[in-house]
């Protein structure tokens, strides 16, 4: 098929690798490939030097880090782990070194040592993680990144002084969260992790800054001035910068902070005092928080402030000598363990206080020197300038200048993305690691202050109990760690690139606002606008857009162009949303000439706006349309023609669509879809440029140019997914073709020619049909049905197993008790179905029997017993059958025993018959060889040499791949399988079922235009086109206006242009077809057919308008119709998944009522609302049943099925059991409730008789 695509706009950069992002995260935690003395401090890394060295109280002792290895994985390969119910995992080998030391300091001896720590789930090639058998995905995390946020106050009060109040927080990745808020009385408190409040100045004595003087100097500029009678206007009401003291006698005249007042100024005249020092300006109006908090503050020194801050956060009033002293430096300045920033952290503050800290770094008269880029931890600068910050937005400052740069003061938008980072996976396992660590080195701290030293060694020292136990928490239950979405490739892809701001450290569904959950400016070319679920999660879970990337920093960037003067270069460059503040960009879609704007004025963004500027200037230009876009999203064509809601659904729903039997890539594409197949990995990629030497259904071979052995890439048959979808390779390449690296050679399922193909290509029409597409039902052809069209494959997993219980051991075997010769016909010697069986609801898979408890025999039952063989009475049968609603065909059975149960002989023969399966396949391949060979001897030349050498080589790599199996099953029955304690073996059957279309059925385009088929019609009676071709879909036209996803109309047009044409037409999003140019296409398509003879009557008007014909009666319908080609789904959510029903069958232990949901085979319940409607018709009799005999009365069900067995007229119901469990619940709270009978003559005197003989039944007055 021919491609045309429409873009207008040249591709500067292609599509990033998708899953990059996994990837990326996952091997810079491991460093697997990096030599141990290259590795870089992150990751596992890091951890292991935050860590280590531990140390025992009186330093004797050291356990330090040497280095980490991971070891080989202890499956084969992925696959083999998938099927033995496995973990991938490689064991985290520890190399770790303990040396002690002697009182006097000497060393007395190192013992190094190697500790496997835990086994490491390791990450598959397509970015997923195989944990008990089952493929999960590590979700990346949305949170709000370490650094300062400085924020108005919430309920927007204003202080006494007039002044509008604000508050700053320092975020730690890991430690104390500090917060800086005002009071009304504009004074400055600071709270530590959450705790009571304290003066900011206090907190500042206790680092080190202890008199007045210090603190005014830090804050407030100051000026000398002259003390004399001519200068008095000049130092009143000025406040002191520092004590005033007298030199002769050393009094204090006037204090630090205090103002001058008439007695003061007399007094320092009286002294001779020739000048004081004071702050400039008038700082008691202009910015009077520090002298307002120095008034509040009681306490004058460090010590008295550090003890203060003590008692108040350790909540206790007594004091540890030394401790107060240390325990700021602990908390937040110098313990890298309790307080870490992270380089995030550091970076976001330098980021907005870096013009600050530089300033107050160059002052003379304070020494605090500028923090280390790489520093972790919190400096005395970093809280003096975030007061500082916090002060200029209380009194109003918008900027700041030093040096020529400028620090713009402002407040901080909480949802914008510079304050929003991604925790990858590796992140995530690292955290993991970590607070496993922690739990492992307080035990070991303990161990090394024990008395006796003598051989403690690493090992010895090291529990592993607490990080295996995390790991297998995290991988198991976390929030982040999810069952894989393997619908298709598309729903597998979209799930590893999504993002959650859910999970631990993130937020709560449902304290989660609508501003977190909106889309935000920052959004653009970062996170997907479209693409989120529509229910309680909506914002909350989003997906990365398609060429965003996660930087070092974890911050999400978005590529764009540079401009310089007006002049757009090809050169890339990737911004963050902090860079991106202060840029002005372009749009991609700007008309450009030679690499100028062509236009004098350029439609931008800036920041939230959209301003119109001269090319001059622009900054940036956007790379692309589809950059603003998921992946999802940019899969569906004339995206910019849809309403959002409906675009929304539409990417939603690209996920849930069934692999078809038969694929076909959609004829209206957007060019998107080559590349989802591709790194969705479900399809098999060259990884090496070379020739195909070999093609065939179960591998294929690629001689690479720079190898002597070939590439073999082995294909995977009829697999089952996480959501029972079939997942299956097609190789596409022949032998002698020539294939690049990177290029798809076999397509996976949803895959047509190495492109995404979720659908199919159907004929539709939009017309009213008899009502049967009311509210957006889909009337069908039927020979959708008879072509296999919209058929899928599904294959269902079942399972049972053999415990060991109270009563004797369980056994699965074909001689199960009460059960005819027919029913176990399909099953081999062992009582497990053979393959290739075609099985229906209620047949036996696997024969299990279970032991019987005890029963109390008569005599004569005993002699029986005795005479007949007790084998067949001991045991019930507890076989695997069927489920109720499935029909399909046995694929393949497997069968896990343990070691210790497997008897030696019956191993024996196991292997025996290993051995002979072997001989015999050899044995086949052999005389299938030589007939092949024969068959090419007959052929002369070149050709049939190459081909001899081609059947040498398969037969060859088919010989070697069934000895290793044959090996790899042996290996497999000599050692066993891990199975959990009580369970001796597991038979495990796949079921595949080919579900063809049934009314009852999701299908749904691409637009969000989704609907149930409600009727399958003959294709004879479906409308017809004039030339009598019969539509294959008929759809709702009232689906169209109100939606607004005008989309799905153009797709039609020019999908039956592209039909006609036998083109694929490209249309990528927000850059596709004009309306004019699909009207073009159409006429083109008509013209050729009208060169092929077809009539004027037979094609349609140009906006794709024709008349039809009722297939029923061969009438024409009186309006014209808009018929086309629309790309439609066949959704997962398929009607014979969900239909059930019941008649009886097992019912709830306590309440006697039928169990609920089609899982447990349950009933309907008859609500409280159902007995009103009964109620209401007066049905007394009917609505006595339903809440009796048809439900709860167990004696009562009993009886009435023998009175319809025996003919005879219903008995009167019982008391229901769940009114049984009332009372006992009354009884339990200590009600006692007896239930009467009324007397005859009740009726006159309400007395009723409490008499032995009435049956138990609710007095009713």
């Amino acid at each position: 098929m021919k491609q045309h695509n429409f873009a207008k706009i040249a591709q500067i950069l292609k599509l990033p690798d998708l899953l990059e992002m996994q990837q990326h995260s996952f091997t810079n935690f491991l460093q697997r490939g990096v030599s141990i003395g290259e590795r870089k401090i992150q990751g596992l890394q890091g951890v292991f030097f935050d860590v280590f060295p531990l140390e025992n109280v009186d330093g004797s002792m050291v356990l330090d880090f040497v280095r980490y290895e991971v070891g080989e994985p202890r499956y084969a390969s992925v696959e083999d782990a998938r099927i033995h119910d496995g973990t991938w995992a490689a064991p985290l080998k520890v190399v770790l070194r303990l040396s002690s030391r002697q009182p006097s300091g000497k060393l007395k001896e190192i013992v190094e040592q190697e500790v496997v720590l835990c086994d490491l789930p390791l990450m598959t090639e397509n970015a997923s993680f195989i944990i008990n058998g089952a493929e999960r995905v590590v979700v990346s995390q949305l949170h709000r990144s370490p650094g300062i946020i400085f924020e108005e106050d919430e309920e927007k009060k204003i202080s006494s002084l007039g002044k509008a109040l604000y508050f700053a927080r320092i975020i730690p990745y890991r430690g104390a969260w500090i917060e800086f808020e005002f009071d009304l009385n504009n004074a400055l408190y600071v709270r530590v992790d959450r705790k009571k409040k304290f003066a900011a100045t206090t907190f500042l004595r206790a680092c080190g800054i202890e008199t007045d003087a210090e603190l005014l100097k830090i804050f407030y500029p100051i000026e000398k001035v002259d003390v004399s009678e001519a200068n008095q206007e000049n130092v009143l009401r000025r406040v002191a910068a520092e004590d005033v003291v007298d030199k002769a006698t050393g009094e204090i005249l006037l204090e630090a902070c205090q103002m001058v007042t008439h007695e003061a100024f007399r007094r320092l005249l009286e002294k001779k005092t020739e000048s004081i020092r004071v702050l400039a300006g008038n700082p008691d109006q202009d910015d009077p928080t520090i002298l307002e908090t120095l008034r509040r503050d009681n306490f004058k020194g460090a010590k008295d402030s550090q003890q203060e801050i003590y008692k108040k956060l350790r909540g206790q009033e007594f004091l540890v000598p030394g401790q107060a002293e240390t325990y700021l430096d602990n908390l937040v300045f110098k313990n890298l363990r309790k307080y870490d920033l992270s380089r995030v952290g550091r970076y976001k503050i330098f980021k907005k206080l870096k013009v600050l800290l530089q300033r107050l770094a160059d002052r003379d008269d304070v020494k605090f020197p500028l923090p280390s880029d790489k520093r972790r931890t919190l400096t005395v600068a970093d809280l003096i300038v975030t007061m500082q910050h916090v002060i200029a937005l209380n009194n109003g400052v918008t900027r700041l200048e030093h040096n020529g740069e400028r620090c713009v003061i402002e407040t901080d938008d909480i949802d914008h993305l510079g304050n929003r980072r991604v925790r990858g996976i590796g992140e995530l396992l690292e955290n993991q690691i970590r607070v496993g660590l922690a739990q492992i080195s307080r035990v070991v701290r303990d161990k090394m202050s024990v008395q006796d030293k003598t051989g403690l060694t690493p090992r010895t020292l090291l529990n592993t109990a607490p990080i295996v136990g995390i790991l297998r928490k995290f991988f198991g239950t976390s929030q982040l760690s999810q069952f894989m979405d393997q619908i298709n490739p598309l729903a597998e892809l979209t799930h590893k690139r999504r993002l959650s701001a859910l999970g631990p450290g993130g937020l709560n569904r449902k304290r989660a606002g609508f501003e977190v959950r909106d889309v935000h400016f920052t959004h653009y070319g970062r996170i997907c606008p479209i693409e989120t679920p529509e229910g309680p999660n909506i914002g909350l879970i989003t997906s990365l857009a398609s060429y965003a990337q996660v930087n070092s920093l974890g911050l999400i960037e978005s590529p764009y162009r540079r401009v310089e003067k007006g002049r757009v270069s090809d050169e890339v460059v990737f911004l963050t949303a902090d860079m991106e503040n202060d840029v002005v960009v372009a749009q991609a879609n700007v008309p450009l000439e030679k690499s100028r704007f062509a236009v004098d004025n350029v439609l931008c963004r800036y920041r939230g706006d959209f301003p119109v500027v001269e090319p001059a200037k622009v900054g940036y230009m956007d790379i692309s349309p589809m950059q603003v876009v998921s992946v999802s999203a940019s899969l569906i064509p004339f995206l910019e023609h849809d309403d959002a809601n409906r675009a929304l659904m539409g990417s939603n729903m690209q996920r849930q669509a069934v692999p078809l039997l038969v694929t076909e890539a959609p004829i209206v594409g957007t060019g998107v879809e080559s590349a989802v197949a591709r790194d969705s990995g479900s399809s098999l990629v060259a990884k090496r440029a070379g020739k195909v030497v070999c093609s065939t259904a179960r591998f294929i071979a690629v001689q690479s140019d720079e190898a002597k052995e070939p590439d073999v890439y082995w294909l995977r048959k009829y697999d089952r997914s996480n959501q029972d979808t079939c997942v299956n390779q097609r190789a596409i390449v022949a032998p002698g073709q020539r294939v690049k690296a990177g290029e798809i050679i076999a397509d996976g399922s949803a895959v047509a020619e190495g492109q995404l193909a979720l659908g199919k290509n159907l004929l539709v029409a939009f017309m009213p049909w008899e009502g049967y597409n009311f509210e957006d039902a889909i009337l069908v052809s039927d020979r959708l049905v008879r072509d296999d069209t919209f058929t899928s494959i599904h294959i269902q997993e079942l399972e049972v197993e053999a415990r060991d219980t109270k009563l004797g051991a369980e056994e699965i075997t074909r001689d199960i008790p009460n059960v005819g010769a027919d029913a176990l016909e399909h099953l081999d010697e062992n009582g497990i179905v053979v393959p290739s069986t075609i099985v229906r609801p209620g047949d036996i898979l696997v024969g299990k029997v279970a032991p019987k408890g005890e029963q109390q025999l008569s005599p004569e039952e005993r002699l029986l017993k005795v005479i007949f063989g007790k084998k067949a009475e001991d045991v019930q049968d507890a076989s695997l059958r069927v489920p109720p609603g499935v029909t399909g065909k046995v694929i393949s059975t497997r069968v896990f025993v343990r070691r210790e149960k497997r008897p030696k002989p019956l191993q024996r023969k196991q292997l025996q018959a290993l051995d002979s399966r072997l001989k015999h396949e050899l044995k086949e391949f052999a005389a299938k060889k030589k007939d092949a060979l024969a068959e090419l001897d007959k052929t002369p030349g070149r050709q049939s040499k190459d081909e001899a050498q081609r059947v040498e080589y398969y037969y060859a790599l088919l010989e070697k791949k069934l000895q290793d199996e044959v090996a790899r099953e042996k290996e497999s029955v000599k050692h066993g399988d891990d199975l959990p304690v009580t369970v001796n073996k597991v038979v495990k059957v796949f079921l595949a079922c080919k579900r063809r279309l049934q009314v009852g059925d999701k299908a749904a385009g691409r637009h969000g235009n989704k609907g149930v088929i409600a009727k399958i019609l003959p294709a004879e009676d479906m409308p017809y086109l004039p030339d009598g071709t019969p539509v294959d879909v008929v759809l709702s036209p009232l689906s169209v206006p109100s939606r607004m996803n005008v989309g799905q109309l153009l797709e039609t047009m020019l999908g039956w242009a592209g039909r006609v044409l036998d083109t694929q037409m490209i249309c990528p999003v927000f850059d596709s077809a004009k309306e004019s140019q699909i009207i073009d296409k159409v006429r083109e398509a008509k013209e050729s057919l009208r060169k092929a003879g077809v009539p004027e009557r037979y094609l349609p008007t140009d906006d794709l308008r024709i008349t039809l014909f009722d297939g029923r009666t061969g009438q024409p319908f009186e309006e014209p119709v808009t018929i086309g080609v629309m790309y439609l789904l066949k959704l997962i959510h398929l009607v014979e998944d969900k239909i059930h029903a019941r008649s009886t069958g097992q019912y709830s232990l306590i309440t006697r009522q039928p169990l609920g949901g089609k899982a447990q085979f349950g009933g309907q319940r008859f609500g409280e609302m159902e007995v009103w409607a009964v109620e209401g018709y007066g049905a007394a009799y009917a609505l006595q049943e339903f809440l009796t005999v048809k439900s709860d009365d167990v004696v009562g069900r009993t009886k009435m099925y023998e009175s319809i067995i025996k003919g005879e007229p219903p008995q009167e119901p019982g008391i229901p059991e769940s009114f049984k469990v009332l009372v006992k619940e009354l009884q339990a709270l200590g009600l006692n409730v007896d239930l009467l009978r009324l007397k005859p003559d009740a009726g006159k005197n309400g007395a009723a008789s409490k008499s032995k003989k009435a049956p138990r039944q609710a007095a009713v007055a």
